[in-house]
């Protein structure tokens, strides 16, 4: 006798289709994950939202990857909140955020900023790997990242003015600190496009490259970075984060007991020993 087991069309769909794809690189150290809706250009719905923050969570805490990559999937890398579902629904026409009233509404914020202080708050370094489109959160989560690499056909816009929303994912938090108090208040006022020329100008991209470049070229940061020590690099992420809510004094505190803990390490020992040999260190995080 044999069990029958129901399964809907809607969950076959969910266990088949993956919203944020994880490509492990275990020889080099790093991981690229993919958000993957490119026929919504990468916007944020619930499901990948969801997929994204459980996809960061493991690699935050799978101590062989030392380095992530965050890309996305076809023409964009994330063009934002899905504004079918914030408003309440996914059917034709219009839907009034007061269907689902205030407090769900609130809540519904919940799983996004999830995502962005995993990625803000994660203790490896993350790359931006930006291809076409980073508008409204998704331009938050190039933010949020520590090293953004764009494609030459990438554009920047905090884009909540034109539909009458307030910059909910991080934008007022981080575009002062990135881009200046007078940048960031004409990209929140004015919502017009930042062409990848300015980005990079003004500091936001560490490079820019032909489209077909963009993941080899990330790539190779990812493997330089995952081939330094770990724990250094980690204690100094920690430390430029938290460091610019400290006044001096107490970051070079902070500084002192970092650097005991990395003089510590053997991994200091490998790099002196490296160092005297003429040879590459190899770090094992210890």
């Amino acid at each position: 006798m044999t069990n029958k087991v129901l399964v809907t069309f809607e969950s076959v769909e969910a266990l088949m289709y993956s919203y944020v794809t994880k490509k492990v690189d275990s020889e080099h150290g790093f991981a690229t994950l993919t958000l993957n809706r490119p026929d919504r250009l990468n916007s944020l719905n619930h499901d990948l939202l969801r997929s994204f923050a459980e996809e960061l969570d493991v690699v935050a805490t799978d101590d062989s990857i030392r380095a992530v990559i965050i890309t996305g999937a076809g023409r964009a890398f994330c063009s934002g909140v899905d504004t079918d579902e914030l408003h309440g629904g996914t059917g034709e026409g219009p839907h009034k955020a007061g269907e689902i009233g205030t407090e769900n509404l609130r809540r519904g914020f919940k799983l996004a900023h999830e995502v962005i202080l995993g990625i803000y708050k994660m203790e490896k370094p993350v790359i931006a790997a930006i291809n076409g489109l980073a508008v409204g959160a998704g331009f938050d989560i190039a933010c949020a990242c520590d090293i953004r690499i764009a494609s030459n056909s990438a554009r920047f816009m905090a884009a909540y003015v034109h539909v009458g929303l307030f910059p909910g994912y991080g934008g007022t938090w981080f575009y002062p600190r990135i881009f200046g108090h007078s940048k960031a208040a004409e990209l929140m006022y004015s919502g017009n496009f930042m062409e990848v020329e300015e980005a990079k100008s003004l500091g936001f991209l560490n490079n820019v490259v032909v489209d077909s470049e963009l993941i080899t070229t990330a790539e190779k940061m990812a493997q330089r970075v995952a081939a330094g020590p770990p724990i250094a690099i980690r204690l100094a992420k920690t430390m430029m984060r938290r460091g610019m809510s400290m006044d001096l004094e107490t970051s070079l505190e902070m500084a002192a007991a970092a650097e005991s803990i990395t003089l510590s390490s053997e991994d200091h020992i490998e790099g002196m020993d490296a160092l005297r040999q003429r040879r590459r260190p190899e770090f094992k995080g210890n």
